[in-house]
């Protein structure tokens, strides 16, 4: 716990069991209540080694996609009770040892959701992001920040801490299964007026590490590039969209993409 808030980290995982224990061995587990692991079908040992080493694990049958894994891994950890919910790629791109740092940032008050920025103080080319990634994230960083009017230093990591009141209020039902799901979510906290902080984490490209291949860093571009149209049009009251909406779909209310469509399995 951190200012008596019940820390939560998630692990949304596929296919992860080369990189999955030495992510789990870096994180703070005198700060952290537990380790929720939700895994998307595999293929690989990963659902059997989150087992040994203790993490609770809950089980896809089938592949549901990125987005509808997140949905099934702030399910859970609001269920199970946590207060901040930390979700960490298991891939080991990201430090899991600001865990604590980026608890404190909510724990205390002066956040609501807090990103772990590859972009800020040494940089995601340091650490081996190929560089048409890099220049793809810097364009689509700087359009997003003039649709929702932020100044972020970047929308795409997979590094990210909520506060539980953001994870309940947001209609997170009605976001893609998809990749763009991450965008989607700052598009709908910069709306809901939720205070978005940052802080330097540097990232770490290796061979083992999960990544999109080029085509579907593409169709995520566009897909982000429709929530920018989207976020604008709903500002400017031209159309509404349940994506935005107090009345949309929430992961507590029965959301079929997170809740009921996968079989779920706790160990």
């Amino acid at each position: 716990m951190i200012h008596n808030k019940r820390i939560a980290v998630v692990l949304p995982a596929y296919n992860a069991a080369k990189t999955l224990e030495r992510t789990y061995r870096e994180i703070p587990l005198d700060v952290v209540d537990e380790v929720i692991l939700v895994d998307d079908a595999s293929h690989d040992e990963t659902v059997d080694l989150a087992r040994r080493l203790g993490i609770t694990t809950f089980v896809h049958t089938r592949n549901l996609g990125y987005g509808a894994n997140q949905k099934t891994c702030y399910r859970q950890a609001l269920l199970r009770g946590a207060d901040i919910v930390i979700m960490l790629h298991p891939d080991y791109q990201y430090s899991p040892r600001l865990i604590t740092a980026m608890a404190s940032m909510l724990g205390v008050g002066l956040y609501d959701l807090v990103l772990g920025s590859r972009i800020l103080g040494v940089g995601a080319l340091a650490g081996g992001m190929p560089l048409y990634k890099y220049l793809a994230n810097r364009l689509l960083t700087f359009i997003e920040n003039l649709a929702l009017g932020l100044k972020l230093s970047e929308y795409h990591t997979g590094y990210r801490a909520f506060r539980r009141e953001v994870l309940t209020r947001l209609p997170l039902g009605e976001n893609s299964n998809d990749f763009v799901f991450d965008n989607e979510i700052l598009a709908q906290a910069a709306l809901f007026g939720y205070r978005i902080g940052e802080l330097s984490c540097p990232a770490h490209y290796f061979p083992e590490a999960s990544s999109i291949n080029f085509r579907r860093s593409v169709v995520y571009g566009l897909g982000v590039l429709w929530t920018c149209l989207r976020t604008l049009l709903h500002r400017w009251q031209i159309a509404r969209f349940p994506l935005f909406s107090e009345t949309g779909r929430r992961i507590l209310e029965g959301d079929p993409a997170s809740a009921t469509s996968p079989d779920h399995l706790p160990q």
